[in-house]
C-alpha cells in the first residue's frame, strides 16, 4: 500500500469525507486546463481522477493532460482507466479496476495483464479497486464498451455479495458506480448495506447532481464521492457547497 491509499484509509478512520473530480480526457481542452484547475481549487475537491470509457487508442492525450495537471496542482491525481491505453506513469496512483459486476474477461483480468509492463517500469502507486456498475436508469458508455450489464439496484443481495467478494479477493477499494450521465445515482440503501459489510473504503459516483446527493451519499457510508458530468456541465457546481 502506498501513501495515497494510506491517506484514504486515514481519512476513513477519521470520518473525513473525500471528494473527487473526474475529468474525461476526451472532453478537456488542454489550452484551458489552467482555468479548469483554478476552478477545482476553489471547490472542496481532495482528488482529481482522470479517465473515460470511450478512449480506445494510444494514450498520448491522457499523458499530456496528466502532465499539465501535475504542473498546475498539488492535488493527488488518480487514473480511472477503462483500458490499458489510459495508463500513464505521470499520475500519482492508478485505480487498478476489476469490473466485478460483469463477466467479460477482458475487463476482469485481460486489460490488467496488458497494463503490467507499463506499471512495472514506473513508480506509480497501484490501488486494486473492485468496480461495481449498478443500474442508473440509462445505457451508459461503460455498458457499451465493456458489453456488460449493470446490477439492478433492486438486487441488493447481489450487489453486497459482489462487494464482499471483491474485498475477499483483495481489492483495496470498492467503487459503486451508476454510470456517467445516469438518471439516478446509487441508492442510499445500497451504500449503507455495502458499507456495513465491507471494511475497505467505498467510492461512489454516477448520477450525483446536487449537493444534497453528495451529503446523502456521505451519510449513507461513502468515503469518497466522485463528481463527473455535473461538474462538466456546470463548473460553478461547488460554489455553495461545503464538505
Amino acid at each position: 500500500m502506498g501513501s495515497i491509499y494510506q491517506e484514504i484509509i486515514q481519512a476513513k478512520n477519521n470520518n473525513q469525507k473525500l471528494l473527487g473530480i473526474l475529468l474525461d480526457p476526451e472532453k478537456i481542452n488542454t489550452h484551458n486546463i489552467q482555468d479548469l484547475v483554478n476552478t477545482i481549487h476553489t471547490s472542496p475537491a481532495t482528488h482529481i481522477l482522470v479517465g473515460g470509457s470511450t478512449i480506445q487508442d494510444i494514450s498520448y492525450h491522457v499523458e499530456n493532460i496528466v502532465s499539465i495537471l501535475k504542473a498546475n496542482t498539488n492535488l493527488p491525481i488518480l487514473l480511472f482507466p477503462a483500458n490499458v491505453f489510459q495508463v500513464c506513469v505521470q499520475a500519482d496512483a492508478l485505480l487498478y479496476l476489476m469490473l466485478l459486476s460483469g463477466r467479460n474477461p477482458e475487463y476482469l483480468i485481460e486489460q490488467q495483464i496488458k497494463a503490467v509492463p507499463i506499471i512495472q517500469q514506473s513508480k506509480i502507486e497501484v490501488i486494486s479497486t473492485g468496480y461495481i456498475l449498478v443500474d442508473g436508469g440509462t445505457e451508459t458508455s461503460t455498458m457499451k464498451v465493456t458489453q456488460t450489464k449493470p446490477i439492478s439496484q433492486q438486487d441488493l443481495t447481489s450487489i453486497v455479495q459482489t462487494a464482499v467478494a471483491g474485498e475477499y479477493i483483495g481489492n483495496k477499494i470498492i467503487y459503486l458506480e451508476a454510470g456517467s450521465g445516469a438518471k439516478f445515482r446509487v441508492s442510499n440503501t445500497i451504500i449503507e448495506h455495502v458499507a456495513s459489510h465491507v471494511s475497505i473504503p467505498i467510492l461512489v459516483g454516477g448520477g450525483i447532481k446536487t449537493s444534497q446527493d453528495i451529503d446523502a451519499a456521505y451519510k449513507a457510508g461513502a468515503d469518497m464521492v466522485i463528481i463527473g458530468t455535473a461538474f462538466e456541465n456546470n463548473t460553478s457546481f461547488f460554489h455553495n457547497l461545503e464538505v
